[in-house]
């Protein structure tokens, strides 16, 4: 067991994050977690310890990541694993959703993400080693259901940095990998983590009954068990080779398999005509 890894969860006081640290705590691992409140992220993981680091940290503010990492590293010494989870999911037709109410779920989903990235890349440069999982969806692989655009948009974003992210900071020995969770049993499609659109458009049914889909039958019904998520995470931290892609649960693969045929099937049959363009 490797106990000396110091990781760092974002979003951590539920969902998966929580699930995550909680699981570390238990194996020996020294952990700093991140929330928007601090005492419900000390009541939620419910552990007093030396290995246990709970910080106060809007992720949106430059500043305030700087300061969460050096405290980090002031307490632990250094940063191994990066864990960025924090996130939540918005609702709402492309034509609903203000400008306001997108911006926030990608300053959130997205640059909360990159200031974390940003600020930790130093430190893991300089010592030659680290490995970052940014929590995407399976959501950031599809994209074809009403009412979730901006969010799967956001989640499409961190898959592509991620995949940037991976060719860039390989020469510093530092590894990415980008996750995509299928349905997991946590308060993800709870009030507070999940927004409906503030102005609906009555027209939109389909995107009404997607909603209505999520918040009354899918919710606590998921598939998923987020306990076991962490295992993985916990296990593909371990391996000398990660992988840059990596789906988490049975949905997640049906509906990421279903996305490879329709484009393989795309691509065939519109080869001739979309290679054509060439001088």
């Amino acid at each position: 067991m490797d106990t000396k890894k110091v990781w760092l969860v974002t979003g951590a006081s539920k969902g998966l994050g929580l699930s995550l640290v909680k699981k570390l705590l238990e194996k020996g691992y020294k952990v700093a977690a991140t929330s928007r409140n601090v005492n419900d992220l000390k009541e939620a993981v419910g552990v007093e310890s030396s290995n246990f680091l709970p910080l106060q940290v809007d992720l949106v503010s430059n500043q305030s990541v700087a300061d969460a990492i050096a405290n980090i590293i002031k307490s632990f010494g250094v940063i191994d694993v990066i864990v960025n989870n924090a996130g939540y999911g918005q609702a709402g037709t492309l034509e609903e959703l203000s400008d306001e109410e997108s911006r926030k779920n990608f300053d959130v989903n997205v640059f909360g993400a990159l200031n974390v990235i940003r600020k930790v890349m130093p430190h893991l440069r300089a010592k030659k080693s680290g490995h970052i999982f940014n929590i995407s969806s399976v959501a950031g692989f599809i994209g074809n259901f009403p009412s979730f655009g901006i969010y799967c948009a956001s989640k499409y974003a961190v898959v592509g940095f991620t995949e940037a992210l991976s060719a860039e900071a390989k020469d510093f020995g530092i590894k990415a990998t980008v996750v995509y969770p299928g349905y997991f049993r946590t308060n993800f499609l709870d009030e507070g983590s999940f927004n409906l659109p503030k102005n609906p458009i009555s027209d939109y049914a389909d995107a009404r009954a997607i909603e209505k889909l999520h918040t009354d039958e899918i919710r606590g019904n998921q598939a998923g068990d987020p306990e076991k998520a962490a295992n993985v995470l916990i296990k593909i931290a371990k391996t000398k080779n990660p992988p840059l892609h990596l789906f988490l649960g049975s949905d997640a693969y049906q509906y990421a398999k279903q996305k490879l045929e329709i484009i393989e099937n795309e691509m065939t049959v519109n080869e001739a005509l979309a290679t054509s363009t060439d001088y």
